[in-house]
């Protein structure tokens, strides 16, 4: 008798999810829906093989989860199946809150952060399979006696970042973020309840930080990457702005719903519960993608320079700074998109987006990652004299406005 589903990844060869409640999640449609949000947005503008999805992730961390309870018990690490099972549900839940193109418009269709959406998802399901997520969800919010079990779920070396350096390297082809999970899920134990790590496994977690860093400069924060993204969040702002007004845009019912009833909170997601799931559950970025073809071709010429932009791959012009911009480096690019008569003057707060974006590759605030020293002490990483580590934070200013000559209009850019 078959007591698994066999899925080919190709990032880690065969995965298997077990039949019962962990397969009747990855069948439900909550969990397909994953299948059309893509994990990177938008960054297949820049990198065309990036395509993969949330669901694709959601399997991979699953998988690696399997791989590091198995060895967390092979070091007489007490897991029961219970509980096994419970932190193989949460890890493979905690993406099912994502909205359309991931984490680009998770701020201006509603105001909810993903993870507070996943909650309500998981505790719509648990009423669905009789109760059978109540240890997952307690692991989830952590609120479980075992620490170490959230801290696979969510913490600076969980199985979500695990998954998405390795996955979303492969598919990018940028090599810099290939980190060796093997034996990082090896070096892993348990320690007075806390997740840490072997003092043998120092230079492969600096391998894991580095890893990120990287990555976040060079795929997640790429300018052209992020140039996208914003004139994504732009588009979805002046459709909103359009339809308060009294216009009416072609769009997918469930898109229409949340230009319609703007910056709905997360309160009002857990009072109106089960409305507000049934209605996001249907929103994918195939809904989005068909509203912004459609808007390529709309009478406001705003809405429709900015679709139009997206569509064709016609993207906004993005300099970084380690310094803010100044009034004078605005004013040049105000006078800048006055000189273009095809850009409509009424879309220029629109089109001139400033703002930051910061990245650090270990945070020694709150949830450190400790090592297990061979005498038995377990030190914070940051107290290890002989890491290179940086644990500050990296800011960088940007200013995204259209490309109209191909050249910055701001000084020393």
């Amino acid at each position: 008798m078959k007591t698994h589903k066999i899925f080919n990844d190709p990032v880690y060869g065969f995965v298997q999810v077990p039949y019962g409640p962990l397969f009747q999640l990855v069948e439900h449609p909550y969990f397909q829906r994953l299948r059309r949000i893509k994990q990177l947005s938008l960054t297949h503008y820049v990198y065309p093989g990036a395509l993969h999805t949330r669901f694709h992730h959601a399997l991979g961390a699953l998988h690696l989860m399997r791989q590091t309870i198995a060895t967390l018990k092979g070091k007489g690490v007490d897991i029961s199946p219970e509980e096994s099972e419970a932190v193989q549900i949460a890890i493979l839940l905690h993406d099912i809150g994502h909205g359309p193109f991931s984490h680009t418009l998770e701020h201006t269709l509603i105001q909810v952060h993903h993870e507070e959406l996943s909650i309500l998802f998981m505790e719509k399901l648990n009423e669905e399979l009789d109760g059978q997520l109540d240890l997952a969800l307690r692991i989830f919010k952590g609120e479980y006696h075992k620490p170490y079990l959230t801290q696979l779920v969510s913490s600076q070396l969980d199985m979500d970042r695990m998954d998405y350096l390795n996955r979303d390297s492969y598919f990018t082809g940028v090599s810099e973020g290939v980190i060796g999970y093997h034996r990082l899920i090896k070096m892993l134990t348990v320690h007075e309840g806390e997740l840490v790590v072997e003092e043998k496994g120092i230079y492969s977690i600096e391998r894991f930080l580095t890893a990120r860093r990287l990555m976040y400069w060079q795929v997640y924060l790429h300018k052209t990457v992020l140039s996208a993204e914003l004139m994504l969040i732009k588009t979805m702002e002046r459709a909103k702005d359009l339809i308060e007004q009294g216009a009416t845009l072609p769009a997918p019912s469930s898109l229409c719903y949340f230009l319609e009833n703007r910056d709905l909170t997360a309160e009002d997601f857990k009072s109106r519960r089960d409305e507000l799931l049934s209605v996001f559950s249907r929103l994918d970025d195939t809904d989005i993608a068909a509203a912004v073809k459609e808007w390529v071709f709309h009478e406001d010429p705003v809405l429709s320079y900015l679709a139009s932009g997206l569509a064709n791959r016609r993207l906004f012009r993005l300099d970084f700074s380690y310094d803010p911009f100044t009034e004078q480096d605005q004013a040049a690019v105000l006078e800048h998109l006055r000189s273009a008569p095809e850009l409509p003057e009424e879309g220029f707060p629109y089109f001139m987006i400033t703002g930051k974006e910061t990245n650090t590759s270990y945070s020694s605030s709150k949830d450190e990652i400790r090592i297990l020293l061979k005498s038995g002490e377990m030190v914070p990483m940051s107290q290890l004299s002989d890491t290179a580590i940086q644990q500050r934070m990296f800011t960088k200013y940007y200013f995204c406005y259209p490309k109209l000559k191909g050249q910055s209009v701001i000084a020393g850019q």
